[in-house]
């Protein structure tokens, strides 16, 4: 899933559970990402990474000039995010509502921490990656980028459907 749709499951998630267990908040804010990583879709691409089909803990990204392009890549699709789980959940207000925010980040940390195992490769970063692996979905949409659209969309428009309802 991109970080636009993660931000706004885990903004969707903090949202249901309020502000009063922001604790809890965080960490299914955290959880949501693996459980919507589980849902088939599409991921655009990076011309920086390396993946390894024979064993997806070699994957890495390459950090040179084609980074560079891909971390504005991922700069925005973070950014609208963020400003869209804001959207979603606080309105056309100027006043920032932090927690959203904050389960917006949550929601796409465990990619973040992806990053970090690609050059670390030490534990807790391993457990956590295997983990990463295991929740993906084996299938996506990568050929079909309309139908990973669509999924994406979905997946977004559920979890703002759900925590309207529930709150």
């Amino acid at each position: 899933m991109t970080l636009l749709t993660h931000a706004i499951v885990g903004a969707a998630v903090g949202k249901v559970i309020g502000k009063s267990n922001i604790w809890f908040g965080i960490i299914f804010a955290f959880m949501s990402h693996f459980v919507v990583d589980a849902i088939r879709h599409g991921h655009y691409p990076l011309r920086s990474k390396f993946k390894d089909k024979n064993d997806p803990l070699n994957n890495d990204i390459i950090i040179g000039k084609d980074f560079l392009f891909d971390l504005i890549k991922i700069g925005f699709d973070f950014g609208f995010g963020l400003i869209f789980a804001q959207l979603f959940f606080n309105g056309l207000t100027f006043k920032i509502d932090w927690t959203i925010l904050l389960y917006a980040f949550m929601g796409t940390f465990p990619d973040a921490l992806q990053f970090a195992y690609f050059k670390i490769r030490k534990e807790p970063l391993v457990s956590l990656q295997k983990f990463h692996i295991f929740c993906h979905s084996k299938n996506n949409f990568n050929a079909s980028p309309a139908m990973g659209v669509a999924v994406e969309m979905t997946t977004s428009f559920i979890a703002i459907l759900v925590a309207k309802l529930l709150t």
